[in-house]
């Protein structure tokens, strides 16, 4: 028996390979299926099931392409439906791989279709449980993404309560809790770094499965929650519905262009040009009204979340050689209408006299000693979180977030330090507000890690949060 746990950090995503006697299965695989066919050949496997726990919201699965290039069937839990052909199992329903069977647990809460698939070894011994966002290590799935559904959040956690206790707790203490997601991921509060655990330590630890009402559990598992980014509900209808095939979004997209083709689709589409290189590279010299989103961060959510038209024409500026990565990497979250890459990226267009801006930068200690001690107006662009666990007194909190909700509240001529918890967050921000008529903005380096070095932690610079007792 192989159970082989596929996980993508900078989603927080964990994708499953599970075979037995040249038989496999996979759970929620990722959008390119080229790592799964490598797989299965290497492994001399034939895939025969591609089990789906919901319809994701947070990225584009796999499953359509990956059924059509293997005849593997896709199966879905109870109450879903699909566009393209695919089997909805019933609950309590058996599937066999080799000599294992996997057993679908319908578990409504998180979304109506949630199904978590319980893994049974020749002997019929429960090994593992594959949850995807119905239970993750240290919390539980989110209860606001319902595709349509007339119900409400507080509807849904109910449902997620009845499940975990009916359907997951009373497994046996040594069943493999494999989910869908860690620490990361929007689908959940406050999920752990860890990537799986023992049923029996998350009743010990997670605080879903402690002996609370139903009342308690409903209130906290709804109160707290930041609104769900917005490309959540179009990736869950993708996965609903059926998507372009991936090899013609790569074909597409994985495209050079010479620096006068790249500038005649700028004029002529006015598409989004997207600079996905350092956050230094980027301030250094980057071209007018760009958006930085940098491959070496949370690209995907982050594209996800500001980007708002999934299907709008994106240019890239990528580092040599990963301009298919960053094509592949926005599939991933739905966005499929890349047009091509600058060919030879900012060098080219720099040797081509074409005209770059920066942004300006700051370090640290010169960011406290000369712009905050001086009442230069601070904007902390992390998460209310974070900021509520410590900041900068007489700072404002604006998260990046939400960036569109605040940007026409701020003076776009006066000038403003930007600074999140390291520095990327911030250029990103400042990329945003740039585009948007801002004129005199500095990103701190290091960002509130380096800040609250300088500045130590005396209460009169920084603000902690405080303890029942305080």
């Amino acid at each position: 028996m192989k159970v082989e746990q596929l996980y993508t950090n900078c989603l927080a995503q964990g994708a499953y390979y599970i075979s037995h006697n040249g038989e496999a299965v996979i759970i929620d695989p990722l959008r390119e299926t080229q790592p799964y066919l490598d797989l299965l050949k290497q492994n001399k496997d034939a895939l025969k099931y591609i089990f789906e726990t919901h319809f994701h919201a947070d990225f584009v699965s796999g499953h359509v392409d990956l059924a059509k290039a293997t005849g593997a069937t896709i199966v879905f839990g109870p109450n879903a439906q699909t566009d393209y052909k695919s089997h909805i199992a019933k609950d309590n329903e058996e599937f066999k791989v080799g000599g294992l069977t996997l057993k679908t647990l319908h578990t409504p809460g998180h979304t109506l279709e949630s199904t978590t698939y319980l893994l049974l070894n020749e002997n019929k011994k429960p090994v593992a449980i594959f949850t995807g966002d119905t239970l993750f290590i240290g919390d539980v799935g989110r209860p606001d993404l319902a595709i349509k559904s007339d119900l409400t959040q507080e509807d849904l956690a109910g449902m997620l309560y009845e499940s975990l206790r009916n359907k997951i707790m009373p497994l046996p203490d040594d069943v493999i809790v494999y989910p869908a997601h860690g620490a990361g991921s929007a689908c959940g509060k406050n999920m752990s770094k860890e990537t799986f655990d023992t049923l029996g330590n998350q009743k010990k630890i997670n605080y879903a499965l402690q002996n609370i009402s139903k009342e308690d559990f409903i209130k906290e598992l709804t109160t707290g929650i930041l609104p769900a980014p917005q490309y959540f509900q179009k990736n869950a209808f993708l996965n609903k519905k059926g998507y372009k095939n991936y090899s013609d979004v790569l074909k597409d997209g994985s495209h050079g262009l010479s620096v006068n083709e790249f500038e005649e689709l700028m004029q002529n589409l006015k598409p989004i040009v997207l600079d996905v290189r350092k956050a230094d590279e980027y301030a250094e010299a980057n071209i007018p009204d760009s958006l930085f989103i940098g491959l070496d961060g949370q690209f995907a959510p982050w594209v996800g979340t500001l980007i708002r038209d999934i299907n709008f024409p994106i240019l890239i500026v990528a580092p040599k050689g990963r301009e298919e990565e960053t094509v592949m990497r926005l599939s991933r979250v739905g966005y499929d209408n890349c047009i091509g890459y600058l060919k030879g990226g900012m060098d080219a267009w720099k040797a081509a006299g074409k005209k770059t801006e920066k942004v300006a930068t700051v370090d640290a200690e010169e960011f406290y000693s000369k712009s905050y001690k001086k009442g230069i107006e601070t904007i902390d662009v992390r998460k209310p979180g974070e900021f509520d666990s410590a900041h900068l007194i007489n700072v404002e909190n604006k998260p990046l977030d939400f960036i569109f909700d605040w940007i026409d509240s701020k003076d776009k001529n006066h000038p403003y330090m930007i600074h999140c918890a390291g520095g990327y967050r911030s250029m990103i921000a400042i990329s945003i507000l740039k585009a948007n008529g801002y004129k005199n903005m500095t990103n701190v380096n290091g960002g509130f890690g380096a800040i609250s070095k300088v500045a130590g932690v005396d209460s009169e610079i920084v603000s902690q949060a405080c303890s029942s007792s305080k």
